[in-house]
C-alpha cells in the first residue's frame, strides 16, 4: 500500500515511479478520491459533532422549561441523523474505491534499480565459483533423476503435471538440504526457526501483496482459505495489527514449508522435471526492520542465502533486478542464479527483495522508537534460503559423475547417515 500523503505531495514523482513499474499514472485520480473522501469524513465529524451538541443541549432546555428550544434542538437532531448516512455512504464509497485503485499498484522501485522491460535489463553484480570441467557430457536432472528415485510418472498419476515423487536416497537428500538450509540460518545466522500454518485467510494474503494481483497463481480451498505460495506469507502476517518495540535489532524469521502455487503464468515453461511444481517446498527468511536499516538487511540476506550456494560448492551469481522484472510488492530484489551444467543455463535458486513499508501499510505492523510517543511503519523484506528443490536439481546436475550418479556434497553428508553417493537403480 502507498503513502496517501506523500502521493498528495508528489504527485508527479509517483506517476513517474509508476511508469518505470509499467502502470498507469494515475495520482490525479487517487488525489480527487483521497479529497473526495476526506471532505465526507469531515461532514460526517461535524454532523457527529453538532448532533452531540444539540442532544446536550436539549437537555439543558428541558430542565430550563424553555420547550420550544428543545423541540427545535430535536428537529435539528433528527435532520442531522436523516443526513448523515449519505455523508457515511460517501466516505465509505470513496474509501473503498480509493483502497481497490491503491491495491493494484505496484511499490515504488528504490532510486537504484535499475529501468528495463523484463529480465533482459536486469544487472549482475558479482559470480561467485568455478564452474566445473566434465570429461563427458553432463545431462539435465530430469534424464538423471528416474534412476535416482525422482519419479515423475508416479507424481502424475497421482496429482496431474507438475507434480514428482521422491524415493530413497534422493528423497533423503531433499530433506538434507532442508535441515541443512535450516540449521545454518538459525545457528549462523540467528533467524529464529517458525512452522507457520500453510493454510491463511484473506487478510494474511491482501497483507503480504499476494491479494489481489496473485489470486490465479495461488490455490484456495473450499473454505475459502489460501495454501501460502510461500511462507512469506504468515512469518511476516505474524506482526500484523501490533506496535513493535523499538527494534534495536531486526526480527529475522526461517520456517521450512510446503509451498503451492497454480503457475497459471507459466504455461509451457519448464513442463519438463523439478524446477517449476505446482507443489515445492522452501526454506524462507523474513526480516522485520527500522526503516533506516532495512538496505543494511536486504545485503545481510542476500549474504545469507550466498552462503547455503558457498558451503555447497554450487557456482552462482548475484543480479539486481530491473523495473519490469521485479516482483509487484518489492521495491528492489536481488536474484541469485546458480549454474545448471546439464542445461547449460543459470537459474533463479533465490529472490530476495527489500518490500519497504509497502507491506506493513496494508498489514497495519508499526513499530515505537525509542523515546517517542508516534510510532512508524516497519520495513519488511523477505527471501529465499533457499528452494529445495532447485537447490536438489543444481547438486544434481553438478555433482553427477559419468555413469549416472550423484556425490553427496561434503556438507550433507552428516544428514544422509552415511550415504556419500546416489547410485542409479536399474
Amino acid at each position: 500500500m502507498h503513502d496517501i500523503a506523500f502521493i498528495r505531495s508528489n504527485p508527479e514523482t509517483f506517476d513517474a515511479a509508476m511508469r518505470k513499474r509499467g502502470a498507469e499514472p494515475v495520482a490525479d485520480r487517487i488525489v480527487a478520491l483521497d479529497a473526495k473522501k476526506r471532505e465526507a469524513t469531515t461532514k460526517v465529524q461535524q454532523a457527529q459533532s453538532r448532533r452531540n451538541e444539540a442532544s446536550k443541549a436539549i437537555g439543558q432546555a428541558m430542565g430550563q422549561g424553555d420547550k420550544n428550544k428543545a423541540e427545535a434542538l430535536k428537529a435539528e437532531v433528527a435532520e442531522i441523523k436523516a443526513s448523515m448516512p449519505e455523508w457515511e455512504e460517501a466516505e465509505g464509497a470513496a474509501g473503498e474505491e480509493l483502497d481497490r485503485l491503491l491495491a493494484t499498484l505496484p511499490n515504488i522501485p528504490a532510486d537504484d534499480v535499475p529501468e528495463g522491460e523484463d529480465e533482459d535489463g536486469n544487472v549482475e553484480v558479482h559470480q561467485w565459483g568455478g564452474k566445473r570441467e566434465f570429461g563427458f557430457e553432463p545431462k539435465e536432472h530430469a534424464d538423471l533423476g528416474p534412476a535416482l528415485g525422482m519419479e515423475f510418472e508416479t507424481g502424475a498419476k497421482l496429482s496431474g503435471a507438475r507434480f514428482t515423487f521422491l524415493r530413497g536416497d534422493i528423497a533423503r537428500l531433499h530433506r538434507a538440504l532442508a535441515q541443512f538450509m535450516l540449521d545454518r540460518q538459525t545457528r549462523e545466522n540467528g533467524y529464529t526457526e517458525c512452522n507457520p500454518p500453510v493454510l491463511v485467510n484473506d487478510d494474511a494474503m491482501y497483507g503480504t501483496d499476494k491479494l489481489p494481483k496473485f489470486a490465479d497463481d495461488s490455490f484456495r480451498t473450499t473454505d475459502d482459505r489460501w495454501l501460502v505460495p510461500t511462507s512469506e506469507v504468515p512469518l511476516t502476517y505474524s506482526v500484523a495489527g501490533e506496535i513493535l518495540p523499538d527494534l534495536a535489532e531486526p526480527i529475522r524469521l526461517t520456517a521450512h514449508t510446503l509451498c503451492f502455487r497454480s503457475e497459471a503464468g507459466s504455461a509451457g515453461r519448464d513442463t519438463r522435471g523439478f524446477i517449476r511444481q505446482h507443489q515445492f517446498e522452501k526454506v524462507e527468511l523474513v526480516s522485520i526492520c527500522r526503516p533506516e536499516d532495512s538496505e543494511a538487511e536486504h545485503e545481510r540476506m542476500t549474504k545469507c542465502a550466498e552462503g547455503v550456494l558457498e558451503a555447497l560448492n554450487l557456482p552462482y551469481r548475484r543480479m539486481l533486478l530491473c523495473t519490469g522484472d521485479m516482483g509487484f510488492g518489492a521495491r528492489k530484489t536481488f536474484d541469485l542464479e546458480v549454474w545448471l551444467p546439464g542445461q547449460g543455463a543459470w537459474r533463479e535458486i533465490s529472490s530476495c527483495s527489500n518490500t519497504g513499508d509497502f507491506q506493513a501499510r496494508r498489514m497495519n505492523a508499526r513499530y515505537r522508537p525509542e523515546g517517542e510517543k508516534k510510532t512508524a511503519f516497519v520495513h519488511t523484506l523477505n527471501g529465499s534460503g533457499l528452494a529445495v528443490g532447485r537447490t536438489l536439481v543444481a547438486v544434481m546436475e553438478n555433482y553427477q559423475d559419468a555413469d549416472g550418479s550423484v556425490t553427496v556434497p561434503d556438507v550433507l553428508q552428516p544428514y544422509m547417515g552415511g550415504i556419500t553417493k546416489l547410485e542409479p537403480q536399474g
